[in-house]
């Protein structure tokens, strides 16, 4: 039976191999015996202050575990890998962010409170990235879907809940560095990353 140090050993090296995001239960699957998740909790805990001096950090995030480059030190990385991946235009930004902060929504919310039309583009490509759902059904005619953002929005924000979000101001003003020009409806695709590739504008309040 392994001590507590080779199971630690065992967590760091599976965690170091995969990109993805592990749950407890996918940590657990890896040993013979029945180690209980508060046992594999508590040692992930004492993994995360063992790398916290590091460039590279433990994050608990909304599905679980994942190592990760610590965000100061992403200026000095991007210098040997310059390539920018392209953004989501501002509109995108903009619908993602009334379906963060006022979740659930149906499509006519976020047309209401953009004041222009919503292109199924938009919704289509947030769907297929794996940052919004359909959650339900509004009991009204017509039964219009509502959307919701997804455990993967969070993983990709690096965050375990919605309460994690940070301030609408914080990332308005991201947005009104980094988006691309509100020309088109149509958005670009972008890589799962932080913050700096998910903002909004200051239309929708928080909740």
């Amino acid at each position: 039976m392994l001590n507590p140090n080779e199971v630690k050993t065992v967590l760091e090296a599976a965690l170091l191999a995969n990109q993805s995001v592990l749950s407890i239960g996918d940590l657990r699957r890896m040993f013979d015996e029945d180690i209980g998740a508060d046992t594999i909790r508590r040692l992930l805990d004492e993994l995360r202050t063992d790398w916290k001096e590091r460039g590279v950090e433990l994050v608990n995030l909304a599905t679980g575990w994942r190592f990760q480059t610590r965000p100061s030190l992403q200026k000095y990385l991007e210098r040997i890998n310059p390539e920018k991946p392209p953004r989501y235009s501002r509109a995108v930004l903009e619908t993602l962010a009334i379906i963060a902060y006022r979740q659930p929504v149906s499509r006519g919310d976020i047309e209401d409170i953009r004041g222009v039309t919503v292109s199924p583009n938009i919704m289509r490509t947030l769907e297929q990235r794996g940052w919004i759902d359909v959650v339900g059904h509004r009991e009204v005619p017509g039964r219009p879907a509502l959307y919701a953002t997804t455990k993967d929005f969070l993983n990709d924000l690096g965050l375990r809940s919605l309460q994690e979000l940070p301030p609408l101001e914080e990332i308005a003003r991201t947005l009104d560095l980094n988006a691309q020009p509100n020309t088109a409806e149509t958005p670009a695709e972008v890589p799962a990353g932080g913050p700096d590739e998910i903002a909004s504008a200051s239309s929708p309040e928080e909740t």
